[in-house]
């Protein structure tokens, strides 16, 4: 008997920026929404994810901190996690600011979005399997009506 599972995952399904003020003192202050997805494939077991967490930044400053409980997915299904990320007024360095600068120009900008979590899943009789899945990609979006670029932002496993 062969068994083939499929590896859980977690993606960025969608996302919107609701929000992006910009001062010419150079304060940045942005509101999004950002829809996480974590989907099992396995059609034979449930799996259980946890220690998950995501970091949201802009040019390495880190503008929010992202978590969630411990949970499960059903056999062949996903759940879908709706962030609201809301950060006060930041100063940006003229480094920052130039790129802000950019990003308005060229009607695109950029945001990090790094996470993690721990998943595993019961094998039969054989016992668990336990992973990482590490999400590491680029938010886009169009500046002026926030509308989210989208592209391919899934995890990969070790």
């Amino acid at each position: 008997m062969v068994i083939h599972p499929r590896i859980p995952t977690l993606s960025v399904a969608n996302a919107h920026l609701d929000t992006m003020q910009y001062s010419q003192a150079g304060l940045l202050e942005t509101a999004m929404n950002i829809i996480i997805r974590a989907e099992n494939d396995n059609t034979k077991a449930h799996a259980s994810f946890s220690d998950t967490s995501f970091i949201l930044s802009f040019q390495g400053l880190v503008l929010a901190k992202l978590v969630a409980d411990p949970f499960d997915v059903s056999k062949n299904s996903s759940i879908d996690f709706n962030y609201v990320v809301t950060s006060s007024e930041i100063p940006l360095d003229s480094a920052r600011m130039h790129q802000v600068d950019l990003a308005l120009k060229q009607k695109v900008i950029r945001f990090d979005f790094k996470g993690n979590s721990r998943t595993q899943w019961r094998v039969s009789l054989l016992g668990s399997v336990k992973f990482w899945c590490h999400l590491n990609c680029q938010l886009r979006f169009h500046p002026l009506n926030g509308t989210y670029i989208s592209s391919r932002c899934s995890s990969k496993s070790k």
